[in-house]
């Protein structure tokens, strides 16, 4: 016969059980409950050409990561749904539970890392600045500017640490940090050589700034998925890596940065397994 202090243990023992299982059950699979649904919402700009911004036509939100979101909706088997995000409510939108992959030229980084996981990497670019035409041609030179960057990105950080000495000042997206720019709010702004290159082929005052052809960082751009959901992001890696196989990633590629496009840009690299 159980004693008292032995069944209140067992008891306890159950109670945890049932906890945990509880727990396990809150968390789910994210992939199952994707396809449960029968949708997959992704963040993604709608203010970045070529990655992501509202088509003029059809108001519909179009470009390089649209076209991977569609992709991997596809594979997934579920329809997509497009939730429009900035640089700054990326992560907040996926940690929230909103959206249940980014998909908008996030770029991989360890402090990110730690607070999501990412794919293996579908885009390698890196960080340009643009200026006015008559301006000097060597990133140094700018060393102690007023520079823009766009809230939350890499760019921002990385100014912080090669020009300490600059005065950052930070805009919630890219056509507002190219306003400063014309206004002379700021001396400079950066972002990601392809945007930037979008940015300058659409603006009708194009002739009045250049692209210096140096780096102020390398950048690699992955999908980002909640922390844990190893089921997810082995979906994910396995289309991404599907897509170049089968030249889908190289058409996409092309669709947004080849020779006949705005934002012309040879394809330096392929999309392979973690």
């Amino acid at each position: 016969m159980a004693t008292f202090t032995q069944t209140k243990k067992a008891g306890a023992l159950t109670a945890l059980a049932l906890l945990t299982t509880l727990s396990f059950a809150a968390h789910a699979d994210k992939l199952a409950d994707i396809k449960a649904a029968g949708v997959v919402k992704v963040a993604t700009f709608d203010a970045n050409p070529p990655f992501g911004s509202v088509d003029a036509k059809t108001h519909d939100i179009v470009g390089y990561d649209v076209d991977f979101a569609n992709a991997l909706a596809k594979s997934l088997g579920v329809k997509l749904e497009l939730v429009a995000t900035n640089p700054a409510n990326r992560i907040p939108l996926l940690q929230s539970g909103k959206v249940d992959l980014i998909v908008a030229d996030i770029t991989i980084t360890p402090e990110r890392a730690q607070v999501i996981d990412f794919s293996t990497p579908y885009f390698v670019t890196g960080q340009q600045f643009l200026v006015p035409a008559d301006g000097k041609d060597s990133l140094d030179a700018y060393s102690r500017a007023r520079i823009g960057a766009v809230k939350g990105t890499t760019g921002e950080q990385a100014l912080h640490q090669r020009f300490p000495q600059s005065r950052v000042l930070a805009y919630d997206d890219i056509p507002l940090a190219l306003t400063a720019l014309r206004n002379g709010n700021v001396q400079a702004i950066t972002q990601d050589s392809t945007i930037l290159a979008g940015l300058l082929a659409e603006a009708p005052d194009k002739a009045k700034f250049k692209i210096l052809p140096d780096l102020l960082s390398k950048e690699e751009i992955g999908v980002g998925v909640s922390k844990g959901e190893t089921a997810l992001l082995k979906a994910v890696n396995d289309e991404l890596v599907k897509l170049e196989q089968n030249g889908e990633a190289a058409k996409i590629y092309d669709t947004w940065f080849g020779p006949q496009t705005k934002t012309p840009q040879p394809r330096s690299f392929k999309i392979e397994a973690k």
